[in-house]
C-alpha cells in the first residue's frame, strides 16, 4: 500500500506578513508588499523598486551572537521553520531525531554576505575577510543551522534550481518519504537578495518591472500591461509528514501531497520555450502521479510572475494539459502582492495553495485590469472567491528551464 504524506505545519517570513497568518490574512485582503527598496540607495539604479520583508528582528527567535554569524537568508529560513516546527506540535510528541530530515533550498544563498565581504576585501585587505564567509553564503546552510537547533539527524541537503528550487525540494522531500528514508520532512525555502549586485543583475537583463512611479502597480501578472517581475524576499516552510506517523501523534493535517511533476525545457538560459512543452509537461506528470483528472482541479496557483513571456507560456501550458476547462479553473499569482521570492516562491506559494484548500478560499490576482489577448482564463481579479476545494496544484518555473508542478489534496481519512 503506497504511504501518504500530509502537511503537519507551516511556517512564513513574507513582504506582507512575518507568520503564517499574517500572511493568509493579508492575502485576502489583497495587500501590496512592494514599495521603494530601503535596504540601501538605489538612487542610481534603473530598478528602484522591491517587495521586502518589513519589521523583521532576528533576535526575537535566535540569540543575538548566532544571528550576527548568518546571512540573511538563513535567519528568515530559522523563523519561518520554528513557526512551522511549533505549529505542528512535533516537538511534543514522540518522534525519532534520526528520521526527521531537512531538505531547505535557496536559489542565491547568502549573496547579502558575499557581496559585503568582497566590499571588505577591496577597502582593507584580503586578512579583513571574515572566517564566516564560508558558512554563511553556502545555500545548505539553512538546513544545516535547523538541524543543529533542533538535533534532527535525518537526510539533510540544499536543493537549487532558481525560481523552482523550493518547490523541488518539497516535491523530493515528499519523494523521500514515500521511499521510507523519513518519517517527517522540513522543507521550502528561503532567500534574500536584496544587495546592489542582485539588484544590478536582474536589473540589467531587462528581466525586472521598471514601473518606480507606481510600485504598488508593478507586479501585474497576466496584465497586459506587464513589464516584469518584482524582486522579493523571504521563506516559506512546511511540514512534510507520513501519515500514519501524524496520525498517531494525533496531529492537526491541514492538507495532504499526492503529485509531484518535473520536467525541462532544453530551450534557453532564461527565456522560456514558447510552445509550453516543459510546464506543461511537468503539470501533466503531477497529475499522473495522483490518478487526478484535469478537470478535477479547483485552483491553480500559478507560477504568474508578471513577465511578458512567462505568463504568456504559462497560461499556453494550462491550456495545453486542461483543454476546455483551462477557462473555468480559478487561477492566481501570489507574486501579485509580494513579488517574486526566487528559490522562495514555490516555498510560500504552497503554503498559499494549501491554505486556499484548507479554508475554501481563493486570493485574487492583484492589479489584473487590462485583459490580454494572449492570457484568456480566469485569473480571479477580484477576490477573495470561496470555493470547495479538493485538489489544487502550484507551478514553479525557473532559469535553465526548470518546472515543477506541486499537487495538494484535501485531507480525508
Amino acid at each position: 500500500m503506497k504511504k501518504r504524506v500530509v502537511i503537519t505545519g507551516m511556517g512564513a517570513v513574507t513582504p506582507i506578513g512575518n507568520n503564517t497568518n499574517d500572511f493568509w490574512n493579508a492575502l485576502l485582503r489583497g495587500d501590496n508588499g512592494v514599495g521603494i527598496i530601503q535596504r540601501f540607495d538605489v538612487s542610481e539604479f534603473s530598478v528602484r523598486i522591491g517587495a521586502e520583508v518589513k519589521n523583521f528582528d532576528p533576535t526575537e527567535k535566535i540569540d543575538r551572537k548566532e544571528a550576527r554569524r548568518m546571512d540573511r537568508f538563513t535567519q528568515y529560513a530559522l523563523f519561518a521553520s520554528d513557526e512551522a516546527i511549533e505549529d505542528s506540535e512535533l516537538l511534543k510528541s514522540d518522534y525519532d531525531k534520526y528520521r526527521v530530515g531537512i531538505l531547505i533550498a535557496s536559489g542565491i544563498g547568502g549573496i547579502e554576505t558575499l557581496g559585503r565581504e568582497f566590499e571588505v576585501m577591496k577597502a582593507k585587505g584580503v586578512n579583513r575577510v571574515s572566517p564566516f564567509l564560508v558558512p554563511m553564503m553556502i545555500p545548505n546552510i539553512a538546513g544545516g543551522w535547523v538541524s543543529i537547533k533542533y538535533g534532527f539527524k535525518g537526510p539533510n541537503f540544499c536543493v537549487v534550481s532558481a525560481c523552482a528550487s523550493a518547490s523541488h525540494a518539497i516535491g523530493e522531500s515528499y519523494r523521500m518519504i514515500l521511499r521510507g528514508d523519513a518519517d517527517v520532512m522540513i522543507t521550502g525555502g528561503s532567500e534574500a537578495p536584496f544587495t546592489p549586485l542582485a539588484l544590478a543583475g536582474f536589473a540589467n537583463m531587462k528581466a525586472l518591472s521598471a514601473r518606480n512611479d507606481e510600485p504598488d502597480k508593478a507586479s501585474r501578472p497576466f496584465d497586459k500591461n506587464r513589464d516584469g517581475f518584482v524582486m522579493g524576499e523571504g521563506a516559506g516552510i512546511i511540514i512534510l509528514e507520513e501519515y500514519e506517523h501524524a496520525k498517531k501523534r494525533g496531529a492537526r493535517i491541514y492538507a495532504e501531497i499526492v503529485g509531484y511533476g518535473v520536467s525541462a525545457d532544453a530551450y534557453h538560459i532564461t527565456a522560456p520555450e514558447p510552445n509550453a512543452d516543459g510546464p506543461s509537461l511537468s503539470i501533466k506528470y503531477a497529475l499522473e502521479e495522483a490518478g487526478v483528472k484535469p478537470e478535477e482541479i479547483g485552483y491553480i496557483n500559478a507560477h504568474g510572475t508578471s513577465t511578458p513571456l512567462n505568463d504568456k507560456v504559462e497560461t499556453l501550458a494550462i491550456k495545453k494539459v486542461f483543454g476546455d476547462y483551462a477557462y473555468k479553473v480559478p487561477i492566481s499569482s501570489t507574486k501579485s502582492m509580494i513579488g517574486h521570492l526566487l528559490g522562495a516562491a514555490g516555498g510560500v506559494e504552497a503554503i498559499a495553495t494549501i491554505l486556499s484548500i484548507y479554508h475554501g478560499k481563493i486570493h485574487k490576482t492583484r492589479n489584473y485590469e487590462t485583459p490580454d489577448p494572449e492570457c484568456d482564463l480566469y485569473y480571479v481579479p477580484d477576490g477573495p472567491i470561496e470555493r470547495e476545494i479538493r485538489y489544487a496544484i502550484s507551478n514553479s518555473f525557473g532559469f535553465g528551464g526548470h518546472n515543477a508542478t506541486l499537487l495538494f489534496k484535501k485531507f480525508e481519512e
